[in-house]
């Protein structure tokens, strides 16, 4: 699995932001390390102490790190001329919240590196998606070929019972189940003309806006199939353990 560092100016935020990712990321999170604050202590970044924290969070499956600010990319670039494996490391671009949740959410899943970093830089457009404004490039994963088109082995549809809709928590659990399974699931908001997306990216299925009271189509094919949409409208039809 791969590890994430956090570079912060402050380290209350920086493991305060951490806290609240690992907490998505269930009973099998990846190695979250930080690397806040300058050399004394206050307010700043330290490449020494984000070069360590490089080479502690990196198993052999690379390191993604986030960032806060503009120094903080500064510092984060001169680490990597003291890491052990530079070429295992890959700065993310995404906001630093969003961009953390999203990734130990979809490490936890298993997946590697690349696909990790490709799922991050769209961190910040689901929220502009919920309010309207116009997203900076498509949700990753947000696949538009229909699940019929891909060998569909089965499908339910049902209501979204969650007060707050698939708000991050159980987004973020419907992903985690999906991953489990050698399968290819896709979710779709039956009242939006926004096409299915995956079930394995976090930030496609919050971009959708599910709130309370939406039908969902829930899709899957490949050898796991039934398993996959067993579990997935277990959760939606328990509420997430929230009703």
């Amino acid at each position: 699995m791969i590890g994430i560092v956090a570079v912060s100016h402050s380290r209350p935020l920086a493991e305060a932001a951490v806290d609240l990712a690992l907490r998505m990321g269930g009973e099998n999170p990846p190695t979250v390390c930080v690397a806040a604050g300058g050399p004394d202590g206050d307010l700043g970044t330290d490449a020494t102490a984000i070069a360590e924290a490089l080479d502690a969070a990196d198993s052999g499956d690379g390191v993604l790190v986030l960032m806060d600010l503009g120094s903080a990319l500064l510092s984060a670039e001169m680490a990597l001329e003291f890491a052990v494996a530079p070429d295992r490391v890959v700065l993310s671009p995404a906001p630093f919240v969003e961009g953390l949740v999203s990734a130990v959410v979809t490490a936890a899943g298993g997946a590697p590196l690349a696909a990790v970093a490709v799922e991050v830089a769209g961190a910040a457009d689901a929220k502009r998606v919920q309010l309207g404004a116009p997203h900076s490039a498509e949700p990753p994963a947000a696949d538009p070929v229909d699940a019929a088109e891909t060998g569909q082995d089965g499908a339910f549809e049902t209501t979204v019972v969650n007060p707050s809709g698939l708000h991050a928590r159980p987004a973020a659990t419907f992903v985690k189940a999906a991953s489990r399974y050698d399968a290819d699931v896709r979710i779709a908001d039956l009242g939006s003309t926004s096409a299915p997306v995956s079930a394995r990216s976090l930030l496609a299925l919050m971009a959708l806006g599910i709130r309370q009271g939406a039908r969902v189509r829930v899709s899957a094919s490949g050898p796991q199939a039934r398993e996959a949409l067993e579990e997935l409208r277990t959760l939606i039809d328990d509420g997430f353990g929230e009703v």
